[in-house]
């Protein structure tokens, strides 16, 4: 086993036993690979956790009771971003800048109701680490559609009758728009893509600025699928190039994961009861888009890097 993987293993929970979370949640191995690579980058820093109303206010548990090893302050949907704001520049008057202030929100409070607060932010280059936790719809309140809901998925506000139309919102190039430091893709899918995981939370970590990370949280109760198949959903999500891994660096856009094989996206649309009423028509209908997104993508990669060597020669 690779070193790097005994480190995480044996290392201190910041995500303690008997949370609150659902069997087989994805967030939940999200978060515990997130805050243990940013303790790992950043050793000597604390760290802050700021949520916004979501599945993660109940998980964490009632005061005195907190479910994380580490500090967390519960915000309302609309403000994490703006409160986040005002955390790290207490402490900076307070002389700790050692500390990293990270946002844990969902899809609903990133792309829809708090979404002013999030790009004011990031307008400001707040000093920030902004991680979308991102399960595809407001799971806590009953699984509603939210701006991170993929096409043809249901949900209680989008029945199969009438499936979601139209592409989830692209919050990635909205955030990479702002010119922030840095924003990712993230996935622990599998021990080679949660290697990639890892070191985008550890580059996000040796930056300053505002830091955006969107990781990808698989939820059987709202996906519809045996709790035993988060790891594998996600994997097949991947290497689908249904939700593609990248980073944008100072500007740079680069896919840091390349499928050797490509999957078909029904191997990916096939393992959740959320698609499945779609018919052959429908998704190959999201096989188009998603063809279409990963060739925008690669054009992106493309331009940017041809700008970065003209600065530099």
């Amino acid at each position: 086993m690779a070193a790097w993987l005994d480190e995480v293993i044996s290392a201190e929970p910041l995500l303690l036993p008997g949370h609150a979370a659902c069997a087989g949640c994805g967030p939940a191995i999200n978060v515990r690979h997130v805050l243990g690579a940013l303790t790992t980058a950043t050793p000597n820093h604390k760290i802050v956790l700021v949520v916004p109303a979501s599945c993660w206010t109940i998980i964490a548990g009632v005061w005195p009771v907190n479910a994380f090893g580490v500090t967390v302050y519960l915000t309302p949907f609309a403000s994490a971003a703006a409160e986040a704001s005002g955390i790290k520049a207490a402490l900076g008057l307070r002389g700790e800048d050692d500390t990293h202030v990270v946002v844990w929100g969902g899809d609903g409070s990133t792309n829809d109701i708090g979404f002013s607060t999030v790009s004011a932010a990031a307008e400001r280059n707040e000093d920030l680490i902004y991680v979308l936790n991102d399960n595809e719809a407001y799971m806590n309140t009953g699984v509603q559609k939210s701006g991170g809901t993929p096409e043809g998925a249901w949900t209680t506000t989008t029945p199969t009758a009438a499936p979601r139309e139209g592409t989830k919102k692209d919050v990635d190039r909205i955030m990479a728009a702002h010119g922030i430091p840095y924003v990712a893709t993230l996935a622990a899918g599998s021990v080679p893509l949660l290697k990639d995981f890892r070191a985008k939370v550890a580059r996000a970590a040796e930056l300053e600025g505002f830091r955006f990370l969107h990781a990808l949280g698989a939820c059987p109760p709202g996906w519809r699928y045996s709790t035993d198949q988060s790891v594998e959903i996600v994997r097949r999500a991947v290497e689908s190039r249904y939700f593609p891994l990248l980073e944008v660096d100072a500007g740079t856009w680069r896919i840091t994961y390349r499928p050797k094989h490509p999957l078909p996206v029904s191997d990916f649309l096939t393992t959740q009861g959320r698609f499945a009423h779609l018919s052959e028509e429908q998704i190959a209908l999201v096989q188009r888009h998603i063809d279409e997104r990963w060739d925008r993508l690669g054009r992106l990669e493309a331009a940017t890097s041809i700008q970065t060597e003209g600065v530099t020669t």
